[in-house]
């Protein structure tokens, strides 16, 4: 039903998969696929993990969980011929220097359940009773980022964790999205923060659903931001957006997320916000601006975190 609601919204793309139609390819370091896990209460999906040139040369290398992993690697397999190119701003990035090594554990998106599982769950019975009473398809919606995060944390970190050569803790272990992927990203850090130190949340969707809808989701994901946010000087966070196409929504709800992350007493270099004037709410953009939030997360120079 939800996903009916936003066909007729002009956001339709947030719930698009890109399914592959071929293997994807990297042009840089290697890409591999995860045998398959035991999927309990979330659609079964591929898993991918990209190494670096040298792997495993740099032991240990922190770990980037990032999301949408069909949209990463190779623009062949995309819906929109579009990707972050993740491999080759990585790589460069890593071969100059700049960011620790690491390696890139990619979980793609199912388009029909795309939403309901990126979709911070708690935050929505922070909405008020009279909200939550409206016959709204986003209130019907079966939610499942709790299972979700679960299935990342409980079966997905333990593979990497066994089977490759990183650093477990979680001074070494980032997140990452966007749109919906950041929103999940920043719900990942926020509930397991004994498991991710660090999260780049980037062009946000704090609408949480369509831009334009009246039902108040964003100020619910803002209530349950404020209420979990933990002390300053544990952990880290990166957000950003563009001026273009749905990104035009973003900067006044940026702005109010700000306000909570200032109230709660982050400043840099432990949490940025970066305006990208021009850039639109695709992979083309979020590729020209990758190596902000990889910086962020893993600049060569930057601090580990105390635990």
């Amino acid at each position: 039903m939800l996903q009916r609601l936003f066909r007729n919204l002009s956001v339709l793309w947030l719930l698009l998969p890109g399914l592959p139609v071929v293997a994807m390819e990297v042009s840089s370091g290697k890409l591999m696929t995860l045998p398959a896990f035991e999927f309990h209460d979330i659609a079964a999906r591929p898993v991918h993990v990209w190494l670096p040139e040298g792997y495993p040369s740099q032991q240990p290398y922190s770990v980037l969980y990032m999301h949408d992993g069909q949209m990463l690697f190779d623009r062949r397999t995309t819906w929109n011929k579009q990707e972050w190119g993740v491999d080759e701003v990585a790589a460069e990035l890593q071969r100059q220097g700049k960011v620790k090594p690491f390696i890139v554990v990619a979980i793609e998106n199912i388009s029909e359940t795309r939403h309901q599982d990126y979709f911070p769950q708690k935050a929505r019975a922070l909405m008020p009773e009279t909200a939550q009473a409206q016959q709204h398809p986003f209130n019907q919606a079966e939610l499942r980022a709790d299972n979700y995060l679960k299935f990342l944390v409980t079966q997905v970190k333990p593979y990497i964790d066994r089977n490759f050569q990183v650093a477990r803790d979680a001074s070494h272990t980032f997140i990452a999205g966007s749109s919906m992927g950041g929103l999940i990203s920043l719900y990942a850090t926020l509930e397991y923060p004994e498991v991710f130190s660090a999260v780049a949340a980037i062009s946000t969707h704090w609408p949480g659903i369509g831009p334009e809808d009246k039902l108040p989701v964003a100020a619910s994901i803002r209530a349950y931001l404020e209420q979990n946010l933990p002390e300053p000087g544990t952990h880290r966070f990166y957000f950003d957006y563009g001026t273009k196409t749905l990104d035009a929504y973003y900067p006044p709800l940026q702005q109010q997320v700000d306000t909570i992350m200032q109230q709660a007493g982050y400043h840099s270099p432990d949490w940025q916000t970066r305006a990208f004037e021009g850039h639109a709410h695709d992979e083309d953009s979020w590729r020209l601006r990758l190596a902000e939030p990889l910086l962020f997360l893993l600049g060569s120079d930057t601090p580990v975190q105390p635990r």
